[in-house]
């Protein structure tokens, strides 16, 4: 009985803390399809690269290489190092799910995103084991079908929207990171990682490339909070682990 309450009452809090990533992926996907629609994609192009690749950083990078004349082996490849962090995501929920089968891995790993991570890895740690229901929500109701309809929405009536950034659209993922960094956020490990990575890729990306900095921040950041000693408080909780 007390676990099946912990687990509602985890639910519970996991629904609610959605709620702002359904908002932000309403934002954030209408942005996606407008910029789609500026790089002459259709409806069908962008809805496809939404569902198939959903991955939002990489297809803001992808719509960016296309308007910049790239390849198309050129536009896979730099993406790839854009969503490089992803490998990182996976590797954190190996403890989780290494005793699902590969297939539901495989298809566990396509819906991956930021925000199902950070929602779904809270609500498993909260419960101290996993609990696929949360990582659906997170993954599905509150990202891949608000996202996906946004996209829509934005590429069909992007025409009517002749300048997003009038209405503060251009803020809602650096916003929405942001959110999601602080709630990750439960020791002295995780900070250093948070405000190293942030520090690392905003430096690399006025230095060099936006790109360059997701994909340093994103490795580095997490390998300084590796190598960081835990906090009092957390040496016991670890050695329970």
């Amino acid at each position: 009985m007390l676990e099946r309450d912990a687990v509602r009452a985890s639910r519970r809090r996991l629904v609610i803390d959605s709620l702002g990533i359904i908002a932000s992926g309403w934002g954030f996907g209408l942005v996606y399809g407008l910029a789609a629609r500026g790089a002459g994609f259709s409806p069908l192009e962008a809805g496809a690269m939404s569902a198939v690749v959903f991955a939002g950083a990489a297809q803001f990078a992808a719509v960016g290489y296309v308007l910049g004349g790239f390849s198309w082996l050129g536009v896979v490849v730099l993406t790839a190092f854009v969503n490089a962090r992803h490998a990182l995501y996976s590797a954190a929920f190996v403890p989780y799910v290494a005793d699902k089968p590969l297939p539901y891995r495989a298809v566990l790993a396509h819906f991956l995103t930021d925000e199902a991570f950070a929602l779904s890895l809270a609500h498993f740690r909260r419960l101290g084991r996993a609990d696929m229901w949360g990582f659906w929500w997170a993954a599905i109701v509150a990202d891949f079908i608000p996202w996906n309809l946004a996209t829509l929405a934005g590429v069909i009536v992007g025409g009517q929207i002749p300048d997003p950034n009038i209405y503060g659209l251009d803020v809602i993922f650096p916003a929405a990171m942001a959110g999601l960094a602080v709630g990750l956020v439960t020791g002295r490990r995780e900070l250093v990682a948070a405000i190293s990575g942030a520090t690392i890729g905003v430096a690399v990306g006025l230095a060099w490339d936006p790109a360059a900095g997701v994909l340093a921040g994103g490795l580095i950041g997490p390998l300084l909070g590796l190598v960081t000693a835990p906090g009092p408080g957390e040496r016991g909780e670890e050695a329970a682990r």
